[in-house]
């Protein structure tokens, strides 16, 4: 490997030393719908007991969750948003480049809600989340604005790319439960808040390396989904090393087929086709991100050169060796520095001019990424090392790309006047203040640009504890807190290398006006699955995608706000089927979510939550139930363990109990891991005796004129009507017409749609209206039930009017969207 790391690639715009320039796949992501990757299995997660103690900083809720934090937060009290069933995802006129973020959008909020969010254009009525692009000049390529009120959500951009960003935002607002593959109960609020917000840098980058080890496509593609979430905008791919060569090149096939079969360790290789490549990079710009290819050379070469100097090459081209071996042989271990492409050699020229060309256009980006690390002088001399990279810089030219590569190739002559554009990528891990910052500040005096991924604080490959199976720790070992605080207590790139003063010879600053942007590589080393890379990525990514993004200057952009944004993530990792390393450092929470349950005989049994707790053993975690009778009960945790490279599971905690008679109960559900916070969830639980229950599709009419009907996840195609002293329970229905009732013993809409008004008059016992949408006016009156009648989380589509109810009705906390007046009782619900 390189001991050492690589170079990226970003967005939608690009400084280099003579003044910005578009990014080609920029109109390429617009005409790209989003994909949604099909989720992983559950990953495992681990309990693993850190060495550095947990960091100070809190989970809260809402906008104080975002990473990264954005430039300027506003609360609004008092404005809460619900996401109902008649919810739109609407695009202003005139958006058309929207289109895919917002159904992009959708395909995440789906199978969370269950609601069919459809994409719509034109003018939003209450309740929808409407996506903008607008002419705000101040906003960039990549800024937004986000404006949540209860009526609606606003999100605006001035490009489709701080659209898509906005959304990444908007679903860090949204409860963690959103990202789930099943449905969930929900509520699916929005806090009040205003946000505006610009990146720092436009260059925000992840590496992977497919060259040591060989990864799928789909593999890379999840690393896309993983980085574009946190507003990563490159991928730099690094495809050729020692161990293989990973991209088919036309007319050149030794590459891969000699050169691609092995991985290191003599793991299997393997490589992509072209249309695979191209395929990666078109999603990638679809998620708003640039790929940038890297062929490493004169160094790092061993695979090419077997290719065509090994034994199996036919017919071979000796003259291209200039490894430390005659012949060349495999070396699959992880050593480096050995290999290297001779410069004097013509049939060198061709191969790289082959490969530079077709990779260069496959890939819209405006950067070829040359390598150019780790060729000592024993295997090339320093003048021939100068002369080659002289030369691939002009390859590269030709392609009318910008020149990238390691930090080492400033010591060729780009301060020339016909030398290309170039940009050097700081990937060294000693002291910035002397000598180990010299390539990064030799770049500058030459003009270039820099990418700032200094191995001891940007590496991902790097063992995040002692014992760790998986990374290396030749540049420490490296938790959050490295990650995020670069220079002592501070995160900032610009003040990371200052000037330095040597043999008479002062060397400028790395500054900002030098820095293009950060990147977090990841070598592969000892990576062989996605399993493996997430891990690695995860929670350390987040911090330098805040770096990038967040300005240097913020109340918030310190290690304890960073880390106690970051521990309200896991939900969502978990849910999204992600591993990551349960850090000490990172104050992990619990959450829970509890669905509603109907039970036709008073008993509740087998599962009645699901318990989020990172780095913890099932025993770790204490759960209870108060199931809203007086009583309460402990519920026992099962799940998948953690290993030492994978977080636990998600775990299911199951409880059972009795009523002693009919009602409904509002139970709750409280988890408290060790030293931590107790977290609840509350549900309903309905515990009745149906003496009719209906599933799957009834034709209506439904009249109910005795006992308890339950529609149990039902579709009635028609009017429903409850007589006097009868009783109607819906969970999760679907009824296609209007619900009447009309001295009811009880009534309880507890989730799905009634395409129709609902009237509920004289109500004896429970009335409950929850997360329903409701096509029409509603209207309760009359009621004298035990507890306070509950409306609350629904979309009604009309009035809301209550009168002569007692007790008044209440909401529960879970405010309704209403499109008409509220009128009597209803005010304010």
């Amino acid at each position: 490997m390189q001991t050492s790391g690589r170079l990226p690639g970003t967005g939608d715009r690009w400084i280099t030393r003579r003044g910005r320039r578009r990014l080609g796949g920029a109109a390429l992501a617009v005409t790209l719908a989003l994909q949604t990757v099909a989720l992983a299995g559950p990953s495992t997660a681990p309990a693993l007991a850190g060495t550095t103690p947990a960091l100070a900083g809190t989970a809260p809720a809402g906008a104080a969750q975002v990473v990264p934090v954005p430039v300027s937060t506003e609360p609004v009290p008092g404005q809460t948003f619900v996401v109902g069933s008649e919810t739109r995802i609407v695009v202003a006129p005139g958006g058309v480049g929207a289109v895919p973020v917002a159904e992009g959008l959708a395909a995440i909020m789906r199978p969370s809600t269950g609601y069919p969010l459809p994409v719509a254009d034109g003018a939003s009525r209450p309740g929808d989340i409407l996506l903008g692009l607008t002419e705000a000049a101040d906003l960039g390529d990549e800024g937004y604005r986000i404006d949540v009120s209860t009526a609606n959500v606003r999100v605006e951009a001035a490009e489709p790319a701080g659209l898509f960003y906005g959304v990444q935002t908007l679903r860090q607002l949204l409860p963690p439960w959103i990202e789930s593959p099943t449905v969930r109960p929900g509520p699916w609020t929005v806090s009040g808040v205003r946000i505006t917000d610009t990146p720092r840098y436009d260059y925000r980058g992840v590496m992977l390396d497919i060259a040591r080890h060989f990864q799928t496509p789909a593999t890379v593609k999840r690393l896309i989904d993983h980085a574009s979430t946190y507003k990563m905008n490159v991928l730099h791919l690094h495809v050729s090393d020692d161990q293989g060569f990973r991209i088919a090149i036309n007319g050149r096939p030794e590459l891969t087929t000699i050169g691609g079969q092995f991985s290191i360790n003599n793991d299997p290789g393997g490589y992509w086709t072209q249309a695979e490549y191209v395929d990666v990079v078109n999603y990638a710009a679809a998620r708003f991100m640039t790929v940038i290819p890297e062929v490493d050379s004169p160094g790092h070469t061993n695979a090419i050169v077997m290719s065509y100097a090994g034994p199996q090459a036919n017919p071979a081209l000796p003259d291209i060796n200039c490894t430390n071996r005659t012949p060349p042989q495999w070396n699959l271990t992880g050593a480096v520095g050995y290999s290297a492409l001779c410069p004097e050699s013509p049939n060198t020229w061709a191969i790289l001019t082959d490969i530079t060309a077709q990779l260069s256009a496959m890939s819209p980006g405006p950067y070829y990424h040359l390598g150019g690390d780790e060729v000592p002088a024993s295997t090339l001399a320093h003048a021939r090392y100068v002369d080659f990279v002289d030369r691939a810089a002009q390859v590269v030219k030709a392609q009318n790309k910008i020149v990238m590569g390691w930090s080492e190739i400033a010591a060729a002559n780009f301060d020339h006047p016909d030398a290309p554009d170039a940009v050097a990528q700081y990937w060294n891990n000693g002291n910035p203040t002397g000598a180990a910052g010299d390539t990064a500040r030799l770049a500058v005096q030459k003009g270039m640009k820099v990418v700032m991924s200094p191995a001891n604080h940007t590496y991902l490959d790097m063992q995040q504890f002692v014992g760790s199976p998986l990374g290396l720790s030749w540049a420490g070992r490296l938790d959050v807190s490295q990650f995020y605080n670069w220079s002592g207590n501070t995160s900032d790139p610009a003040t990371y290398i200052p000037a330095r003063t040597t043999g008479g010879v002062t060397l400028p600053a790395v500054t900002d006006t030098d820095i293009l942007g950060v990147e977090a590589p990841i070598w592969s080393e000892t990576l062989r699955t996605l399993t493996d890379i997430e891990f690695q990525v995860f929670p350390r990514m987040p911090a330098t995608a805040e770096i990038g993004w967040s300005p240097k200057v913020h109340p918030d952009r310190n290690l304890a706000s960073f880390v106690g944004r970051l521990a309200a993530h896991a939900p969502r990792w978990q849910l999204l089927g992600q591993n990551f390393y349960p850090s000490p450092q990172v104050p992990w929470r619990v959450d829970v979510a509890a669905p509603d349950r109907t039970t036709a005989d008073r008993t509740v049994g087998g599962e009645v939550a699901s318990v989020v707790a990172p780095g913890t053993t099932a025993d770790q975690v204490s759960v209870t139930v108060d199931w809203g009778d007086g009583t309460s009960s402990p519920a026992t945790l099962s799940g998948t363990p953690g290993t030492n490279k994978s977080v636990n599971g998600i775990y299911s905690a199951t409880a059972g109990h009795t009523y002693a008679r009919d009602g409904v109960y509002r139970a709750t559900v409280t988890a408290t891991r060790p030293g931590g916070v107790p977290t609840t969830a509350e549900f309903t639980v309905t515990a009745t005796s149906c003496t009719a229950t209906v599933a799957g599709t009834s034709r209506g009419p439904l009249v109910v004129a005795d006992g308890v009907t339950c529609l149990a996840g039902a579709t009635v195609s028609g009017p429903v009507v409850v007589r006097p002293g009868a009783s109607l329970i819906a969970t999760n229905a679907s009824i296609q017409g209007p619900v009447t009732a009309t001295g009811a013993v009880l009534v309880e809409l507890l989730g799905g749609v009634v395409n129709g008004p609902v009237s509920i008059t004289g109500t004896t016992g429970d009335v409950i209206v929850e997360r329903v949408g409701v096509s029409g006016p509603l209207v309760l009156h009359g009621s004298a039930t035990g507890p306070a009648p509950l409306i609350s989380g629904s979309t009604i589509n009309g009035p809301l009017s209550c009168t002569a109810n007692s007790p008044a009705p209440a909401n529960n906390g879970l405010p309704n969207t209403v499109r008409g007046p509220t009128l009597g009782q209803c005010t304010g619900l």
